[in-house]
């Protein structure tokens, strides 16, 4: 993992299994944003109503994120059990989300524009957990 601010100076470096572990759920989470992709999963009823829970198998782990449609059909949220160690803790799985807030069509394909996302999702500490908001301003399938 590489983070640079203006593509020239380093702010995150980080490597290892625990890195690659962690950046496997992130990929299963950002799914959302390449639609196209979720033929590749295999699917199953949630309990919750609206969602859907789709596992993708990255490298040799298995990686199940939990997807819920608001009503007319738009995405609304995605979270799962992402391994890492937010706030220090030894590394796990612990609940991790993003809030789809508003979507743009792209090429035909809804894409979220707009979200939220962080660690503690669906716990009481999940506002204390966020720590991305974004807004998409341009996008091209290729």
């Amino acid at each position: 993992m590489r983070w640079r601010l203006l593509n020239l100076i380093p702010v995150v470096t980080a490597g290892g299994d625990d890195i690659t572990r962690s950046a496997a759920g992130r990929l299963a989470t950002e799914t959302v944003f390449v639609p196209t992709m979720f033929r590749r999963a295999t699917w199953t009823a949630a309990e919750e109503p609206d969602t859907a829970v789709g596992t993708w198998r990255i490298g040799t782990d298995a990686e199940t994120v939990r997807y819920r449609l608001g009503p007319q059909g738009e995405m609304a949220e995605v979270w799962l059990d992402r391994w890492g160690n937010p706030d220090g803790a030894a590394y796990g799985r612990y609940p991790f989300g993003a809030s789809i807030e508003a979507e743009q069509i792209v090429q035909g394909v809804a894409i979220p524009s707009e979200f939220r996302a962080g660690w503690w999702w669906g716990t009481e500490r999940q506002d204390a957990g966020e720590f991305f908001r974004a807004q998409v301003t341009d996008a091209h399938f290729h």
